[in-house]
């Protein structure tokens, strides 16, 4: 039975039919985002908002020759390189534990879920309690015999913040692992226990591949929120931090407060490119290694 050809004015009345459905839509989203976007780009190609001469390319070049922006863009590099792979691996390791019949699993899990309903605010008090100078953790380390550390104004300011960010962020990222897990098939799983296929070799070449979309989900939720880490830090330091705590968002914010308009665009449309290139890149390895799992 052959299908009814579609008129051209059938198909137009239809491309009215959805661009009326989604026209709040599309104007939320080129008011909110696509135009302010589009303003922060013309900003950073002009020398100044009073006099508005196109300098095309100056104000990158200037703003990459800036010494406070070479810092802030290497540590954040440097956390996010650290962050994200740790946070991605720990949660699937923490989802297939939980998988298993462990002792105390109810409060384990508990543990992990609740920086979720704790104000930031809160987290960073508690991580005051236990890296300040005469915090619970240098008590620790005195029974012992160690020195005191000012961890927040020392080399090992980075591993404290790191650990903030893996306890607030972990707990989600383990939900949607273990909710992926559940909907891996069953006869799979069955079919290689009765091929006698080790445990590495299903959740590398079973497991792993039908969690490959998750995986990349959960790496670039944890890279945003490895971007998002200054909120921490700015309760935890302040402005100007120790200097391996300077990030790009400090960069920023302080560039803002000295209404340097064309800096702080700069480095905004550089963010957001790498941003874009890095999740493109991040979507090119999913569809590569997730190709031969069935939707």
């Amino acid at each position: 039975m052959k299908k009814r050809k579609e008129k051209p004015a059938e198909r137009l009345r239809d491309l009215g039919k959805s661009l009326c459905f989604l026209s709040p839509s599309l104007l939320g989203v080129g008011i909110f985002f696509i135009l302010p976007f589009g303003v922060v780009v013309y900003y950073s190609l002009i020398d100044g908002v009073g006099s508005r001469n196109f300098v095309f390319l100056k104000n990158f070049i200037n703003l990459f020759q800036n010494s406070a922006f070479r810092l802030a863009e290497g540590n954040t590099l440097s956390f996010s390189l650290l962050a994200v792979p740790l946070a991605v691996v720990l949660s699937i390791a923490l989802a297939l534990m939980l998988e298993c019949r462990i002792p105390l699993k109810s409060q384990f899990r508990t543990f992990f879920l609740s920086p979720m309903m704790v104000p930031v605010a809160s987290v960073v008090l508690i991580w005051q309690v236990l890296f300040n100078y005469n915090g619970t953790v240098n008590e620790f380390l005195l029974i012992f015999g160690a020195d005191k550390i000012d961890w927040l104004q020392s080399e090992y300011c980075q591993i404290v913040v790191l650990i903030l960010f893996l306890w607030k962020n972990l707990g989600y990222n383990m939900i949607l692992f273990m909710a992926a897990l559940a909907n891996i098939p069953k006869e799979l799983l069955e079919v290689a226990d009765v091929e006698g296929a080790s445990e590495s070799y299903k959740f590398f070449n079973i497991k792993l591949r039908y969690l490959s979309p998750t995986v990349l989900f959960v790496t670039i939720l944890s890279l945003i929120n490895s971007f998002k880490v200054f909120r921490e830090v700015y309760l935890l330091t302040g402005d100007y931090p120790y200097e391996k705590l300077y990030m790009l968002q400090h960069f920023m914010n302080n560039t803002f407060r000295s209404l340097d308009y064309q800096k702080l665009s700069a480095a905004a449309v550089i963010m957001a490119i790498v941003m874009v290139f890095i999740i493109a890149l991040l979507f090119k390895a999913e569809d590569w290694f997730g190709k031969d799992v069935e939707g």
